[in-house]
């Protein structure tokens, strides 16, 4: 068993299974002027692009692996971020399967100056696990150890079958 620092909990060294803790991560991000659009507000293509980073850290923290994004659910942004907030992007694997995995996305925006911190957006992104040569490898299983974590889990495997519908009606 190792410890990491921001844990209570140990994580466990079974490499078939790892529990939803050990794969979530947290990151920072100051927005600076090259971030904005006109208005002083954190480009939306900027944002996606560290909810990606932030997703496949959390993806790769799983399986010890490269991993490649599949697909992003919907993103709504529901509130600007603005020049000089933090973008707090926290991620988590809700669910493993055979080689894929979900990861939830909460983004906040945290005003230094105030201290407070208002939710401007959420997704699901998948990504496969490949090896050297790009093909699909097993991940181990999430271990579901809350409440929370345990609902969400069980509804990945709804969010997965529309996905699975959405992808087979646009390639027909």
């Amino acid at each position: 068993m190792t410890l990491r620092y921001e844990d209570t909990k140990p994580v466990s060294t079974d490499k078939s299974m790892k529990t939803v803790t050990a794969s979530r991560v947290r990151m920072n991000e100051l927005v600076m002027p090259n971030d904005t659009n006109p208005l002083g507000n954190l480009m939306g293509g900027r944002l996606l692009h560290l909810m990606d980073i932030c997703s496949a850290i959390s993806a790769q923290r799983h399986c010890n692996r490269n991993v490649v994004t599949v697909s992003v659910d919907s993103v709504e942004f529901k509130q600007a971020i603005r020049l000089g907030e933090v973008v707090v992007i926290e991620g988590e694997i809700t669910r493993a399967f055979k080689t894929s995995m979900e990861v939830a996305i909460q983004v906040w925006a945290e005003n230094l100056r105030t201290g407070t911190r208002r939710l401007c957006t959420t997704s699901f992104y998948t990504f496969v696990a490949v090896d050297a040569d790009g093909n699909p490898v097993p991940v181990p299983q999430i271990i579901a150890e809350s409440e929370f974590e345990k609902k969400r889990y069980e509804q990945a495997a709804e969010r997965r079958e529309i996905r699975l519908q959405i992808s087979k009606t646009v390639s027909n």
